[in-house]
């Protein structure tokens, strides 16, 4: 599961600071909604996870980021609290099965594990997996980028709506990723010479660099889908 979520996702995703703080907590707590799919084969096909929060429905009432999201679950773990929400935190299918169908199968299979736990609604924090072809134009116009078929642009975004998603807010900063000009050139395979705003492989959006600080600061942003 760590192996195929590694190799789905940019190097740099691992500078999120404030998500370094919980993810230890919430793969210990929540192992339950830990979700694999394998083929005919008995080979791994595709993995996903979740972890359970308490929403009230309205959309400005979202968690702002992914850490608030794991802060959140663990609050809700640890004072024994009656969730009613489950957040996809994260769903990957191995390289040589996209577009074989089994992206979707991991998605309903992640909604229906939030209806085994009782757990009325599902939501995500979709990452659109086409943004970074396109890091400097903004989310808004990004989700609102729609085919002649009236589906979403973006792949990953359109199966969410294809299987019964909804696209219903976005989270601007979603994540935020911080480390040293050193850092970031591994990360990137980039030499960054000055201080500037920098456009990296993978980047959604621009990489900040402070030379004089040593710092550089990515901020990611997500949109929100409802499933249920």
């Amino acid at each position: 599961m760590e192996a195929l979520f590694a190799g789905g996702f940019p190097e740099f995703i691992s500078g999120d600071k404030e998500v370094d703080k919980y993810i230890a907590r919430v793969r210990e707590s929540f192992r339950e909604y830990d979700l694999i799919l394998t083929d005919e084969d008995d080979q791994l096909a595709a993995t996903g996870w979740g972890v359970p929060i308490m929403w009230s429905g309205d959309v400005s009432e979202l968690p702002s980021t992914f850490a608030d999201v794991l802060r959140q679950s663990i609050e809700v773990h640890d004072a024994f609290s009656a969730a009613d929400t489950f957040v996809i935190g994260g769903a990957v299918v191995h390289p040589s099965l996209k577009g074989s169908g089994a992206a979707e199968s991991l998605i309903r299979a992640l909604c229906d594990t939030a209806a085994a736990h009782h757990l009325t609604n599902v939501v995500a924090p979709v990452r659109p997996t086409r943004k970074h072809l396109y890091p400097l134009l903004d989310i808004d116009a990004y989700a609102a980028w729609v085919r002649n078929d009236g589906t979403p642009w973006d792949p990953w975004l359109r199966l969410h709506v294809r299987i019964g998603g909804s696209v219903i807010g976005l989270a601007r900063e979603a994540q935020t990723m911080t480390d040293t000009v050193s850092r970031w050139e591994e990360w990137t395979g980039l030499e960054i010479p000055v201080s500037g705003d920098y456009i990296i492989p993978k980047g959604m959006a621009p990489l900040r660099i402070d030379k004089t600080a040593d710092l550089g600061t990515y901020v990611e942003p997500n949109i929100w889908v409802r499933h249920r």
